[in-house]
């Protein structure tokens, strides 16, 4: 499954080349691996490495890049700047497996697994302070902007991923409440990618803002996406176990929305089957996907996925960049609406 969701990624990168985005992505790689991560005292900075070689599509530091390469003509100027994103999100991946009990990440043993969970913890917070230090590079001016945004961005992360938490023993979560969750959970580093792009460009702060705001809302429409894929996706590309969110009790956007539209018999079967840790989870599973249905929960996720794709659109006819730029940022944001992996 991991094969075919990294060529479907491929290919999409190859229909809008116009961007170099596959550029991007090696010369992220390449940058990647020119840094020594390992040094003493190695069990706090070998778990590093490990989590910054397992892979992925590297799609924040990519943004970063293909943010520079719209505003300014050197995009390799944004590669630090990239690092720390990526640096920062790997970071949150050791912890949230952590706190999830997780045993795999990308196929291979977490961080904690592999070593231990203080491990996990130290290095952890090890590739936080790292992140920052990439920003060193930059001169006072522009290091200043990307550190009061970085320092914003983790916050909110934190902010998001206790909301999450909180929500877990909460049976009356709103839909407001969860848009709110993904956006600081998930969205504001997507945004917080793009825009560090144009500080480093030096490109005005209405370009930076707006960029920011395209990433926000796209990212929003990006967690909507996988809500919906977690349930209703192909196995063969989507990557990992279908109904993972529902077998989990999570509480997304699919389940909150049901329950507030579903009778009363169906909620009673909601909020039962979602009080449950089943070693079969089977029947749950279909009980769960046909409420979902009857109440047309994947046409109403479909209809808020595109009015946040809209909302990313709407900022890019205020940007003062060439209108190929924004077709190829558009093309992505489509991408984004209708991905199956």
């Amino acid at each position: 499954m991991a094969y075919l969701k990294n060529k479907f990624f491929t290919v999409f990168l190859q229909k809008i080349s116009v961007l170099d985005i596959l550029q991007y992505q090696q010369v992220f790689l390449d940058y990647l691996g020119s840094k020594k991560w390992v040094r003493e005292p190695k069990n706090l900075y070998e778990p590093i490495d490990y989590i910054l070689q397992l892979g992925g599509k590297r799609m924040r530091p990519i943004l970063t890049l293909m943010a520079a390469d719209i505003f300014s003509s050197d995009y390799k100027k944004a590669l630090p700047a990239a690092l720390a994103v990526e640096v920062f999100h790997n970071f949150t991946l050791i912890h949230d497996d952590i706190m999830d009990e997780a045993p795999l990440r990308r196929g291979k043993k977490t961080v904690h697994e592999k070593w231990n969970l203080n491990t996990g913890i130290l290095s952890g917070d090890a590739m936080l302070i790292l992140a920052y230090q990439f920003f060193e590079s930059y001169e006072p001016e522009i290091f200043q902007e990307l550190a009061k945004l970085f320092s914003k961005t983790a916050l909110e992360v934190c902010d998001g991923q206790q909301l999450d938490v909180d929500f877990e023993t909460r049976n009356n979560v709103t839909i407001d409440e969860y848009i709110e969750m993904i956006r600081l959970k998930t969205s504001v580093l997507v945004a917080a990618a793009l825009k560090m792009g144009a500080i480093v460009s030096k490109t005005d702060a209405k370009n930076a803002d707006l960029i920011y705001d395209f990433g926000l809302n796209l990212g929003l429409a990006f967690q909507l996406q996988d809500d919906y894929l977690d349930t209703f996706g192909d196995p063969e590309t989507f990557g990992k176990q279908i109904a993972g969110d529902i077998i989990e009790n999570k509480k997304t956007y699919l389940y909150i929305q049901a329950l507030k539209l579903a009778d009363k018999r169906d909620q009673q079967k909601l909020q039962f089957f979602y009080n449950q840790k089943l070693e079969d989870n089977s029947i749950k599973i279909t009980e769960v996907t046909r409420i979902f249905e009857l109440y047309d929960i994947p046409i109403l996720i479909k209809a808020e996925i595109e009015s946040f794709t809209d909302k990313a659109f709407e900022t890019l006819q205020e940007m003062n960049i060439p209108q190929s730029d924004k077709e190829n940022l558009r093309n992505f944001g489509l991408w984004l609406m209708n991905r199956t992996v």
